[in-house]
């Protein structure tokens, strides 16, 4: 008997990832938007669920059981955006991959300018926010850590944490092993040295309290410090030398002059300026070892960057 011609399943040409969590008042009208964004392009949307803890895994099966491009990952518990990302990354079989975040922060309808954008020879579309509807208290620190990203990965754009960016997959794939155990996905993949162009992007206020309080921003700083900074520790541990050994010495001459003068030496303030000084020096290095210490911890045990519950 002659058997039927198969054709072979084609790659679509262009992949979503979404990652959500908690995002059940969003998800439907970001998927309704994808939609009509995209119209008739071939494409795929994959939905990661990073362990939401209401109904967003309940309307994912929904939408994807009544849309084929839909593929959705939920895990087990909560373990980050990024690894997030990773597992939607892993699974788009598209030639360019847009991400982004499901809150609808950012606008599907700007999901073509930035294909258009890598289509015209870029490896990475970035997103740049415009008109940031975020309070100062976000904006502030995010200056701050975008200006440490410029400086440590010598990529020049503005917008390091926005997750609505365009790559091509032949950029993703290198870097594929590291994603997720980085929390700044974009400045990884640019730090290989991939040709990078800006798009301006519309940014909506997100729903809710920002869940990226001051300790975890202090975190985030010094995850960027030991992620992307070549050498931390010795710069530090010279510059804050350098520091402490000028301040003994102006300290020293300033108390014998003092004592010349006045035959009473306050050592007691100046000794406690000292232990303080030193104390908060200490403390930064040891947040910094910290860090260290806790990859090296996470590499050696071999832990998976997530579980997954269910894959449809």
């Amino acid at each position: 008997m002659a058997q039927a011609d198969v054709s072979p399943i084609r790659a679509p040409g262009l992949s979503i990832v979404v990652t959500l969590f908690n995002e059940a008042g969003t998800i439907e009208e970001l998927h309704r938007r994808v939609v009509e964004a995209l119209g008739a392009t071939d494409y795929e949307l994959i939905l990661v669920d990073d362990g939401s803890r209401d109904a967003t895994w309940q309307i994912v099966e929904r939408l994807q059981a009544s849309d084929p491009r839909i593929r959705a990952v939920r895990f087990k518990r909560n373990f980050g955006q990024h690894p997030a990302m990773h597992a939607g990354l892993a699974r788009a079989q598209g030639e360019i991959v847009v991400t982004m975040d499901g809150d609808l922060q950012n606008a599907p309808e700007d999901i073509p300018r930035l294909v258009v954008a890598v289509e015209a020879g870029s490896d990475v579309a970035s997103g740049r926010r415009v008109a940031r509807r975020d309070s100062w208290g976000r904006t502030l620190p995010s200056r701050v850590i975008n200006g440490m990203l410029r400086r440590f990965t010598g990529v020049d754009i503005s917008d390091f944490g926005c997750a609505f960016n365009a790559y091509r997959r032949s950029a993703v794939l290198p870097m594929l092993g590291s994603i997720g155990r980085q929390k700044f996905t974009k400045a990884l993949i640019l730090s290989s040295g991939v040709s990078v162009v800006e798009v301006d992007v519309e940014h909506a206020a997100r729903q809710g309290h920002s869940s990226y309080s001051p300790f975890r921003l202090l975190r985030l700083a010094l995850h960027v410090l030991a992620g992307f900074w070549p050498q931390p520790i010795q710069w530090v541990g010279v510059a804050l030398g350098l520091l402490c050994t000028t301040l003994a010495v102006a300290l020293g001459i300033y108390g014998v002059i003092y004592w010349i003068d006045n035959a009473n030496f306050p050592g007691p303030l100046f000794g406690g300026v000292a232990i303080l000084g030193v104390l908060g020096i200490q403390g930064f290095i040891l947040a910094l070892v910290g860090e260290y210490l806790g990859r090296i911890q996470r590499e050696v045990e071999g832990r998976p960057l997530y579980t997954i519950e269910r894959e449809l």
